[in-house]
């Protein structure tokens, strides 16, 4: 019987976990398939408070899992939670190797993923030019051509900010209206650096082998191929929460991301929930451990509370 399992090892799960492991409560982290979250993928990380020079992702989580297993945090590594029994006490999680695990408390720290283009050159120009998140990365390319896919509110806003630092901004779109609320459709078609590129789709993203230097665009209308000279693509399609396993478990709301109230409580009593997962606006890390912090102090409270 655990205390605490934390299913999740990005900075909320790797956060919460420090927390409950100075409080005593030796809590088990389910790191799964995809143990550190997104920031394993990230090269330099220059917005994390606490390191001018920057620091590179993978080496910020490695700090954050060593420090939690400093004060006692063990962990579950390479094997994910598949299913949930939270209709009663003790809280019940298959893994995927078929083990049951037992708990008094949960929090669900597992992110989210950024939705891609699916094309193979995509893939080739990963952290190389081609990225999802402008106000991470953006300031790399101050002063350069750069081009964001999307047009919701997130790819509006990805645009506008990447507007302030660039010189042009192609915002490319597949369709001929942008899926943006109508202020933010003003605020970006009333930009000069903002260039919308309707009915659009990138075919192809294009560079030297170590660099992006273009995109090769396809008209979706026409048909017909055009290129554009520019030094990085932020996709900006959206989010998926790694929240089907606890599907009719706890409330979710429309996209999948799990509904929380006062502070990080789910709808189920015992049962927590911090970063990517719930977070749909923000997503940054540092937003994500400060989440991890309320819900280990949110547990830890509650088990006081119910012992």
């Amino acid at each position: 019987m655990e205390n605490v399992i934390i299913i999740g090892s990005g900075p909320s799960g790797l956060t919460a976990a420090l927390y409950n492991s100075r409080a005593n409560l030796s809590p088990l982290v389910v790191s799964g398939n995809g143990a550190g979250g997104q920031l394993m993928t990230t090269t330099d990380v220059e917005n994390y408070p606490g390191f001018p020079e920057g620091i590179k992702g993978p080496k910020l989580m490695a700090g954050m899992r060593q420090q939690a297993a400093r004060f006692g945090t063990r962990f579950v590594d390479d094997d994910d939670v598949t299913a949930t029994d939270f209709s009663k006490r003790p809280f019940k999680l298959t893994l995927e190797s078929g083990k049951v695990l037992e708990s008094r408390a949960v929090i669900v720290a597992t992110g989210a993923a950024p939705k891609l283009m699916d094309i193979p050159s995509e893939k080739a120009y990963w952290q190389k030019g081609v990225a999802t998140c402008a106000v991470c990365d953006g300031h790399f390319y101050k002063g350069k051509d750069v081009a964001i896919v999307g047009g919701g509110d997130s790819a509006i806003e990805e645009a506008l900010y990447m507007a302030k630092l660039c010189p042009s901004v192609a915002l490319i779109h597949r369709r001929d209206k942008l899926r943006a609320s109508k202020i933010m459709q003003e605020h970006v078609l009333s930009n000069p650096k903002v260039q919308v590129v309707w009915d659009s789709a990138v075919d192809e993203v294009v560079g030297d082998g170590t660099h992006v230097s273009g995109v090769r665009l396809k008209n979706l209308k026409t048909g017909g191929l055009s290129e554009r000279k520019l030094s990085a693509v932020f996709v900006a399609i959206g989010h998926i929460p790694t929240t089907s396993f606890v599907r009719g478990q706890i409330e979710l709301d429309e996209q999948g991301y799990i509904v929380v109230k006062e502070g990080t409580r789910t709808s189920v009593s015992g049962v927590f929930a911090a970063g990517d997962c719930v977070d749909h606006v923000y997503r940054q890390a540092v937003t994500a451990a400060g989440m991890g912090c309320m819900a280990a102090l949110d547990a830890e409270r509650w088990l006081d509370a119910n012992k």
